[in-house]
């Protein structure tokens, strides 16, 4: 692995902080970043969207896009650069990751020209706001199980069914949903890619209440919702291309996002500050080494995203790195968040951030990070990628392969 940034990738740096230097302050030492599931969610978007705006102006706004929408041809190098160098400053958290690194690439891939001329520079500004309409109650993980229908008629599609965990849905202005079409196809086939309009009849959000009492996804209902055939994405029934090249995005854009939450140092600085039987907790050979724990975690995760930076910086496709690293790092946050809560004793019930350590982050965290351990791949299909794709170990048997969708055994028939 090299740690050093080529002359080319130093020569980025210095104009990507430059600029930033000139539009936002620098965070002050030991200050974080405002997280995406902090503070009052509209205030956020506002903010966020404004900073967008701000960036797209000077073309610092989803640089990996191809100059033709809005973009400046950069590399993916480039774009890990650009991420580390705004993570020292003060502005606001990007709200967009779904649109921006997931859908616009996939409507780049498989769209047509006059859907990436309509939605394209209007989704980089964040100008309009997407959504990703993937998991049903029975396809989740096996999302080629997923049942909503879309039935032909004249020019357009008409949807039923039901998606679930959409984050965003309640303030997106469109979605990109994938459909069964014909459930007479194997599993994998039959199914079509479409953009919808969130505002059309028939559609119905309801908003999931989570555990923080937050609600940033949501239910969607779909009730002979009509969606014209130039929202296809893709041909008719070969939907699974574009639905991989979104979930291949939603990797790589989950593995770009960091900085956000507490981690091992801010356990060491509350390890010091509260009672553990009398005395600080610092001094607890137990808790020292649970401290000791996560710091080996956090730096096997950092090392092991070096090699994925090293593999673009030489142009290479990085391996199963982010499979690992997400995998491990959801885990590492939940049991580190836990054992935050621990050291707090009684206290680590309480919620409000005027009156608990450090403002109540680890308890925001211990509470978020269960989601976490579920989107973009659970553990246990993060654990079978590694199995199956690294280690070469049998992969599982499937029953339904070769079967007709409509053929396939539910707990209804």
């Amino acid at each position: 692995m090299d740690f050093n940034d080529t002359p080319e990738e130093a020569a980025f740096r210095e104009e990507a902080n430059g600029w930033l230097s000139g539009n936002a302050e620098r965070l002050e030492p030991g200050e974080r970043r405002e997280g995406p599931m902090g503070g009052e969610r509209a205030d956020l978007l506002e903010r966020a969207k404004a900073w967008q705006g701000v960036k797209a102006d000077a073309g610092w706004a989803c640089i990996t896009w191809p100059s033709a929408y809005g973009g400046r041809d950069a590399s993916s190098i480039q774009n890990v650069i650009w991420n580390q160098e705004e993570s020292r400053y003060r502005v606001p958290p990007n709200m967009f990751t779904i649109g921006h690194g997931m859908l616009g690439p996939t409507i780049m891939a498989h769209g047509t020209d006059a859907q990436k001329d309509r939605y394209l520079r209007p989704l980089l500004r964040s100008e309009e706001l997407w959504c990703q309409l993937f998991s049903e109650p029975d396809a989740g993980s096996d999302l080629a199980g997923l049942r909503t229908s879309a039935v032909k008629d004249g020019d357009d599609w008409v949807v039923n069914g039901q998606k679930i965990w959409t984050s965003g849905a309640h303030y997106s202005d469109f979605g990109m949903i994938v459909t069964r079409t014909d459930p007479t196809a194997v599993k994998h086939a039959g199914i079509t890619y479409f953009i919808v309009d969130m505002k059309s009849p028939g559609i119905e959000i309801r908003p999931i209440k989570q555990i923080s009492g937050s609600s940033d996804f949501n239910e969607v209902f779909f009730s002979d919702v009509r969606i014209p055939d130039t929202n296809r994405v893709g041909a008719v029934n070969d939907g699974w291309r574009g639905a991989i090249t979104t979930l291949m995005n939603e990797r790589a854009t989950l593995s770009d996002q960091g900085g956000y939450g507490l981690g091992w140092r801010d356990a060491l600085k509350l390890a010091g500050e509260v009672d553990w039987h009398g005395r600080p907790a610092l001094e607890d050979s137990w808790v020292r080494q649970r401290i000791a724990d996560f710091y080996v975690k956090t730096k096997g995760i950092e090392y092991t995203n070096f090699r994925s930076l090293t593999a673009l910086s030489q142009g290479k496709t990085p391996g199963p790195e982010n499979s690992i690293s997400k995998m491990v790092g959801a885990a590492l946050r939940q049991d580190l968040a836990k054992f935050a809560l621990e050291m707090q004793g009684a206290a680590g019930v309480a919620r409000d951030p005027g009156s608990t350590e450090l403002a109540g982050g680890f308890q925001a965290n211990w509470l978020a990070s269960p989601g976490l351990r579920l989107a973009g791949g659970t553990d246990e299909i993060l654990r079978n990628i590694v199995a199956e794709r690294v280690l070469g170990l049998p992969a599982e048997a499937r029953a339904d392969k070769g079967i007709a969708f409509k053929d396939i055994p539910t707990r209804s028939n």
